[in-house]
């Protein structure tokens, strides 16, 4: 009998079937090569407009932080986590030769993120046994009710653990710094007292002309560019954890930049992080499976749950060579998207074009 869906697209049975390794094509330009139109000059505002958006990131990421230390929300340890890597792209941009203030303040906000990663993937791997134990299939029920437990046994003590991180992070004072420092109107000075390039942000004055405005961005994206195809390169000779987990972090880097870029309408940008989304989503359920697969290996290692439930380990053991097929299923899929698909071939195109364009802007063309 063939798995049934939830609207969530986890199937009863926990592993995703073939029909579920992965999102769907979807329409994308296809160009020769990007062309490229001019922008007269970027505004004396737009500096300004970048601090905007780290400052409602750094907003958005305190906020979340009640909300996580109740215990019982999912959600917002998802999105605290991914307010971070916004935050961090965003300081990177804004200060590429960062001064202590700010090498400090990105460290403890590396140390939020990895200190709930644990919770979190407890979290999907718990909402993935909620689904299967919903369905109506009895033969499995026993499983999935004992791989719930222990995960719930799992979150709690990592969930403790974290909370006793956060708890010497002090973020409302890191809060509170990098608040005073983006609303900042002028450049601050040099710890010693004297101005210096390595501890100013970008300012926005009128002394910035397009090019000046044009670089930093430029430099960025050629920054995590050569991470991400690094990671792409080096994949098919290693198609294992390492490889794929390196692609999944460089894809979140470069997605989150090219948001920074599509605030300011630069042509081809809505196509290039639309289809960032989709590979990240991609990975990201590759990473899911090979997350349970670590939990549930974990699991049927304990001696004493070996001696008292050995049929139940036995069908986990089953449920582990399930999930090694459905993670074959993405990696093949992951390959059909960066091996010189459509969609990656314009990436290519793109960046390529807007390095090497200086203040221009590359606009996409569809063929007709």
């Amino acid at each position: 009998m063939s798995d049934t869906k939830s609207a969530t697209g986890i199937p009863s049975s926990g592993i995703p079937t073939s029909e579920s390794s992965g999102p769907a094509p979807f329409d994308f330009p296809m160009v020769e090569k990007p062309t490229v139109t001019r922008r007269a000059e970027w505004a004396p505002g737009d500096w300004a407009k970048v601090r905007k958006l780290a400052l409602e990131q750094m907003n958005r990421f305190i906020s979340l932080e009640p909300k996580v230390l109740k215990g019982n929300k999912p959600n917002a340890i998802h999105d605290m986590r991914v307010a971070s890597r916004r935050l961090q792209q965003l300081l990177d941009l804004l200060y590429p030769a960062p001064p202590k203030e700010i090498r400090r303040l990105r460290r403890r906000i590396r140390s939020c993120r990895r200190a709930l990663s644990e919770v979190r993937n407890c979290d999907v791997q718990l909402k993935r046994a909620q689904k299967s134990l919903a369905s109506k299939r009895r033969s499995s029920r026993e499983t999935w009710e004992a791989i719930r437990e222990y995960l719930a046994k799992r979150r709690s003590e990592s969930f403790g653990k974290a909370l006793r991180k956060l708890g010497k992070l002090n973020l409302a004072v890191a809060y509170v710094s990098l608040k005073e420092r983006l609303e900042r109107s002028g450049a601050p000075r040099a710890e010693g007292g004297q101005d210096g390039a390595r501890s100013q942000p970008l300012p926005s004055s009128r002394e910035y002309a397009s090019d000046s405005f044009h670089g930093p961005f430029r430099a960025a994206l050629e920054k995590v560019w050569q991470d991400y195809e690094a990671q792409v390169g080096e994949s098919p000779g290693d198609a294992d954890t390492p490889a794929l987990h390196g692609v999944r972090i460089a894809a979140k880097r470069l997605r989150y930049l090219v948001e920074v870029i599509r605030e300011f309408d630069v042509a081809g940008s809505a196509e290039v992080l639309n289809w960032l989304r989709r590979l990240q989503q991609h990975l990201g359920d590759w990473h899911d499976l090979e997350a349970l697969e670590q939990m549930l290996l974990e699991m049927v290692a304990r001696p004493k749950f070996l001696r008292n439930h050995l049929d139940i380990a036995i069908r986990v053991e089953k449920l582990i060579l399930r999930n090694r097929t459905a993670k074959k299923r993405y990696v093949e899929k992951y390959f059909r998207m960066t091996l010189d698909s459509p969609e990656s071939r314009f990436l290519n195109q793109w960046v390529d074009s807007l390095m090497s364009s200086g203040p221009s802007i590359p606009a996409a063309s569809t063929q007709a």
